[in-house]
Formats: structure tokens, sequence, C-alpha cells
């Protein structure tokens, strides 16, 4: 594993295998990333939260991009998540998935391996883009990434 600069690793969380996390990114308690059939990529102020799995197969790896929320217990396995995503609770996107930057992924969604534009609001089982995302939820999404970056830097500086 290689980590950036002021990670959060939760003590509960594994992580295994070719796996490169960006600066400022935080893995909570629980979550398992296993970079152990490919190479798993997290970027720059992404936060994967509890339960989540981050895995791979072999010729899938999983890259996540900056400035992504991967909700509790969400499952990302094999595919590319852009900059700028939020992908909900439970929600699982399956090999071979693209989602556009600045997309919302429903919790409890399917995403099967396709490829989605940006601004979408990627929801059902199996997931289809709904319509575009507002700016209202372009705004949840910054906001879910900063509260966790703030979470991130209070765990590291033991004021919890």
């Amino acid at each position: 594993m290689r980590k950036g600069e002021r990670v959060f690793i939760a003590d509960t969380a594994v992580i295994k295998g070719d796996v490169e996390i960006g600066d400022d990114s935080s893995v909570w308690f629980n979550a398992v990333i296993r970079g152990d059939l490919d190479k798993v990529v997290i970027g720059r102020r992404t936060n994967v939260q509890d339960n989540a799995v981050i895995h791979v197969d072999e010729g899938f790896p999983t890259v996540v991009g900056d400035n992504v929320t991967i909700g509790h217990s969400a499952v990302v396995h094999g595919c590319r998540i852009s900059d700028n995503v939020l992908v909900g609770m439970n929600a699982v996107v399956l090999n071979g998935a693209e989602i556009g930057e600045y997309s919302i992924v429903g919790a409890g969604a399917v995403v099967t391996g396709k490829k989605f534009p940006e601004r979408s609001l990627i929801l059902g089982v199996p997931a289809k883009v709904v319509r575009e995302i507002t700016d209202q939820e372009m705004e949840l999404i910054e906001r879910s990434w900063k509260e966790y970056l703030k979470l991130k830097d209070r765990y590291l500086s033991n004021t919890l």
C-alpha cells in the first residue's frame, strides 16, 4: 500500500495488495480495500465509509477519483469512478462500469458494466440514468466529501 499525506485509516479497516491512496483521503471502520488481482487507485480527499468494499478482478482495476464519497456498505468492484461523485449507501458498482464526473449513484443501486455520463443521477436495479443532477445535488456531493475531510482531520488530531 502507498498512501499520501494526512490520510486517515481506521484501525479496523483492511487494506491489502496494490493499493494507492491519495492525500487527505480516509478509509473508515471495517472498510475493505483489496488490490490483490489488479490495482486500486484512490484519489485525493476521497472517503471510503464504514463497511464499504473496494475490490478488483484481473484486467479490471478500480480507479476512484478525487473528492469522492463511497457510502456505508457500498461495493465498488473493477470500475472507474470519476472526480466529484457520491456513491450512496449499499450501492454496488460492478466490473467495467464508468461513472462520469459530478454524478450520484443512489443508495441501493446496482450498476452493471456500463458507461454513465457526467452529472448523472443513477438509480435502480439495474441502475439507469433518471436525469441530470441539479445544482443542489452538486452541492450535496461537495458537502459530503468536505464533511469527511473535516472529520478525518479530527480523528488524526485525536480531538474526538
